[in-house]
């Protein structure tokens, strides 16, 4: 599984990490005039166009901490714009909504009330959503920095007590992936997952670029932390095979979807549990991150904070005052229990009790007091 990703190049940047060994086609003499693939020798890379779509008004924005229904960069074949003979083997990077809306969706976008940012591989060819992309040969590559996991394997924990680990491509040894000054976007690996897009429309006839991204159960090199996958492109033929929808069979495609062999993780802090944590300490591994810092309050609970701080503001200075006039009242009672001299005045005599009444009824009518009454019965 994939909910979360990580990729802080700008535009200009990702492109200059995305270049790809130059290709050529050629025509065989044979009969069968097929096309095939060649090297052009050297190191000669090619460097991919970013055509940048309106998906109604939204943009890429780099981030550390990307989540579904964001805009991230996918790479796609130049031929679904062109059919040009040099364009088959080029390749094209668009931003793209993470998430695939349904092409039968009507209204808003964003309501469509599904999860599609994961297409599992076993269910692909069985799906009414994913069936009609593949067979058209809308293939991508979704490529970041990493994607974030939560250790789900072993035993249960609360969703907020679960690990998070940042999973990556192994890199050059000075490289390290949280630290953007130990790589630049020529020598850094991305991490490149199979996927999806297909075109959204709206009532106007603006058009939406989605995608979703492919999985399937986890080999044991992930099994450990999750029981789910991304399908992860590690070579330049996986790549190439996995985009050329034109000379790769639908069976074919499929085929070059298997396991990585070599990945890397650090555990990380649990800022990336909230989409809205943007820091540059969500990649870090866990004892190199500083302290999380909460995230921003939305308006309508932080209007709800200032409304009740006020009130209690406001209740306290009713009982600063109340307390106020009690001591006023107490200082008036002192002065009246002192002379003008200033020299203090008797107290009032005590109530008297009621034992005090009974005794003087007694004696009025010639009888004893309690005390009296004891004495004689002794």
């Amino acid at each position: 599984m994939c909910g979360r990703t990580c990729l802080t190049l700008d535009p200009d940047q990702v492109i200059c990490a995305c270049k790809y060994p130059k290709k050529t086609t050629r025509k065989e003499t044979d009969s069968k005039e097929k096309d095939y693939f060649k090297d052009k020798k050297g190191s000669e890379m090619e460097t991919p166009e970013w055509r940048a779509e309106f998906n109604l008004g939204r943009r890429y924005q780099a981030s550390y901490n990307i989540a579904p229904t964001d805009i991230t960069p996918v790479i796609v074949s130049a031929a679904h714009f062109s059919d040009a003979e040099d364009q088959k083997c080029a390749r094209v990077v668009m931003p793209m909504m993470w998430g695939m809306i349904p092409f039968w969706h009507k209204g808003d976008y964003r309501r469509h009330g599904l999860t599609t940012n994961n297409c599992r591989l076993e269910h692909l060819m069985d799906s009414k959503l994913y069936r009609g992309p593949f067979k058209r040969g809308q293939r991508c590559v979704v490529i970041c920095e990493g994607f974030y996991e939560w250790q789900t394997a072993g035993p249960a924990k609360k969703p907020s007590e679960r690990e998070a680990y940042l999973v990556f491509v192994p890199q050059a040894e000075d490289v390290k992936i949280y630290d953007k000054s130990t790589w630049s976007p020529q020598d850094v690996k991305l991490l490149r997952m199979a996927g999806l897009f297909d075109v959204w429309e709206d009532e106007s006839g603006d058009k939406m670029y989605t995608y979703s991204i492919i999985t399937f159960q986890s080999s044991k090199i992930m099994s450990w932390m999750h029981y789910r996958m991304p399908a992860i492109l590690e070579t330049e033929q996986q790549m190439n095979d996995w985009l050329d929808f034109k000379r790769v069979s639908d069976t074919e495609a499929l085929a070059t979807l298997r396991p990585a062999t070599e990945l890397q993780w650090h555990r990380v802090t649990k800022l990336v549990n909230n989409s809205r944590n943007k820091s540059e300490e969500c990649n870090k591994p866990i004892e190199l991150a500083a302290k999380p810092v909460k995230p921003p309050m939305n308006k309508t609970m932080m209007s709800w904070l200032n409304v009740r701080k006020k009130r209690e503001e406001q209740i306290k200075a009713e009982q600063s005052d109340a307390s106020y006039g009690e001591n006023e009242e107490k200082e008036d009672v002192t002065k009246r229990r002192t002379s003008a001299d200033g020299s203090p005045v008797d107290s009032p005599a005590k109530r008297p009790r009621f034992r005090n009444f009974k005794n003087e009824a007694l004696e009025r009518s010639g009888g004893s007091s309690d005390c009296e009454v004891k004495s004689a019965e002794r």
